[in-house]
């Protein structure tokens, strides 16, 4: 039988694990990840900055910081229609889930009537929507799951521990209150983290363990790899081991067997091998397409590429009658035919 899932792990068993023979840690996290999804399909989102740049915030790794000069060029909310342009072109490259992302640290109330009536708009295409628009009231959390928000990402980054060594502007407890009031609405958490950012091992293992012992696991935990954007004070931070990267991901998925382990931000970067390492430790979510919000991403055709290659299939999602599968939108037939 599957393990019970957990909320209450320590610090030395998750180290314990990242100690564990690299073959043994591979298989173990193979072994849960079976028990809960198929190993040879992937869940694929597309992610689109939607405001850009111009965020009062100090996150060291952030090139939309405008504390920070990166070359960035501060742009203002999309107007609906590019927006649904976006999304309708990410459908048909094979994307199930459509994810809007804005450089605020908290929106204003009036800016959540706007991404309220894109969030209506994108799942009327039969996608699911996500958005990460900084902190948010219980009160807009509402707003925005009662326009059909599927999912709202809002990340921990990093260890409560080391957190102060990457952001000074909102503290720990704030990203906190957010899951919190996102959860309480009823919407579906994507939360996770950055690592290659200097912290050690055991703040790799403080950050999954703060995630796993939420109330609820995170149904989507986004694994972001550093990518080292000039201008940040994280632009000559050493690259963090591959293999160190690989354990992250295992390791999160033994902690949260039934989430989604995305490979996020850094993919860019990422042999094919090591792609299919993560994979193999039981991811089973990427980002698709040129560009997460700031910074590039594999092009959609070599992602494509790679899945014919390793024999993956992007996840099928069933959303208001149609079956969105690797850019082919299917009629399904209702039960009573």
């Amino acid at each position: 039988m599957p393990a019970p899932l957990r909320n209450d792990w320590t610090r030395d068993e998750v180290l314990a694990l990242f100690a564990l023979p690299f073959n043994d840690l591979i298989f173990r996290a193979q072994t849960v990840h079976r028990e809960h999804f198929d190993a040879n399909e992937v869940q694929v989102s597309t992610l689109l900055s939607i405001k850009t740049g111009a965020c009062p915030e100090d996150c060291a790794y952030c090139p939309q910081s405008a504390r920070y000069d990166t070359g960035l060029k501060a742009e203002r909310l999309m107007p609906l229609a590019a927006v649904i342009a976006k999304a309708k072109e990410a459908k048909a490259s094979g994307a199930s889930r459509f994810c809007m992302g804005a450089a605020w640290r908290s929106p204003r109330d009036k800016d959540i009537a706007p991404v309220a009536d894109m969030v209506r708009e994108v799942k009327a295409l039969g996608l699911e929507t996500c958005a990460t628009l900084g902190m948010l009231s219980r009160d807009q959390a509402a707003a925005l799951k009662h326009a059909g928000l599927d999912y709202y990402n809002h990340n921990l980054d990093t260890s409560p521990e080391f957190y102060g060594e990457i952001i000074s502007t909102r503290c720990y407890q704030d990203r906190l209150d957010t899951l919190t009031h996102v959860r309480d609405v009823g919407m579906k958490t994507c939360c996770g983290g950055i690592v290659g950012m200097g912290e050690s091992q055991t703040d790799r293992a403080g950050l999954l363990m703060a995630l796993a012992n939420l109330p609820a696991h995170p149904d989507s935990v986004p694994i972001n790899r550093l990518v080292r954007v000039a201008g940040t004070p994280l632009a000559e931070q050493a690259e963090l081991d591959a293999f160190e990267f690989v354990r992250t991901i295992a390791v999160a998925r033994i902690m949260m067997p039934k989430s989604m382990v995305r490979l996020s931000a850094g993919r860019e970067t990422m042999s094919e091998e090591l792609q299919s390492l993560c994979f193999l430790a039981g991811a089973n979510s990427i980002f698709y397409g040129e560009k997460l919000l700031t910074t590039a991403n594999p092009e959609a055709d070599a992602d494509r590429a790679l899945f014919a290659k390793l024999g993956i299939r992007p996840l099928q999602v069933i959303d208001s009658g149609n079956t969105v599968h690797a850019g082919i939108t299917e009629t399904v037939e209702s039960a009573a035919a």
